[in-house]
């Protein structure tokens, strides 16, 4: 089994996770997106937004081209393409860090790893086979991470017996499945989907019990950047406002040993990590 200490390798390219959390920068290119749809659907102004991140400390870019907010509606293969795939080619020409697609969807997720893409981050954990399947042909990581239900319905009253424990046998079983079809185990990162049908208290209690998702050996990416439930923790409506909620979960995570924090604001995550890194490493 893979182990959150190791180096992430595979034939193209590496992600040091040996030092402790690494922070992900999300570039959403979509006109939806909760806290920045609109803001980087333009080729020029997303690269550009990608080497500022890049500049900033993110250690990989996730590239979205459909949005997942509660209720959202699901996007062609064709738009996502037209939207990711000339971003990718042209940010793959300017940086070393690796970039990952955001995408249940097999026909975009072949083409930005042909576009220069070396990970998947599938928010459905490999419901569509093809999907692990095209993890193990490439010899890629893929992130397979928990949602009830689908974007457009998850937050309809999700209910759950144990969240922390349904959720790890679910990803287990998941990252189970994705090995039988060839995926290497090392190439496999957990991702509990805090926000994907899930209340409040269900958030809560999977990041305070964070732990359980770790010591399955597997590399854990947890996104919880300008989320609802920080809304509802701090009563800051608009999302860009969320950056201290969020650098509270950041610290927390990399505490906890989380290997990858998805987030929008790259340089104060980066230094939250560094602090809490430097923290935690201390004899």
């Amino acid at each position: 089994m893979a182990s959150t200490r190791d180096n992430l390798q595979w034939p193209t390219g590496c992600l040091d996770l040996s030092n402790g959390t690494q922070v992900m920068g999300i570039l959403n290119v979509t006109p939806d997106s909760f806290s920045d749809g609109g803001q980087y659907d333009q080729v020029e102004r997303a690269v550009a937004h990608g080497l500022d991140m890049v500049a900033q400390g993110a250690a990989l870019l996730d590239i979205g081209p459909e949005s997942s907010r509660p209720g959202s509606e699901p996007v062609s293969s064709v738009e996502q393409i037209q939207r990711a795939i000339p971003v990718i080619e042209a940010l793959v020409q300017q940086v070393e860090v690796p970039i990952s697609i955001d995408t249940p969807d097999v026909a975009v997720a072949r083409a930005a790893l042909d576009a220069g893409a070396s990970i998947l981050n599938d928010i459905t954990a490999g419901a569509n086979e093809a999907m692990l399947s095209l993890a193990a042909k490439r010899e890629v990581p893929i992130v397979l991470m928990h949602m009830q239900g689908a974007p457009k319905t998850m937050q309809q009253d999700p209910v759950y017996g144990d969240v922390v424990v349904e959720v790890r046998d679910f990803l287990l079983d998941r990252a189970r499945q994705a090995e039988a079809l060839g995926v290497l185990s090392r190439h496999v990162i957990l991702d509990p989907g805090i926000g994907f049908g899930k209340t409040l208290e269900h958030n809560l209690v999977l990041l305070k019990h964070i732990d359980v998702l770790i010591e399955t050996g597997y590399p854990v990416l947890v996104g919880t950047s300008r989320k609802r439930m920080l809304h509802e923790l701090t009563g800051r409506e608009d999302p860009i406002e969320r950056n201290y909620g969020t650098a509270a979960t950041v610290a927390w995570c990399v505490q906890a040993g989380v290997s990858i924090v998805r987030v929008h604001d790259v340089a104060p995550m980066v230094d939250v990590a560094k602090v809490a890194r430097a923290i935690n490493q201390t004899q």
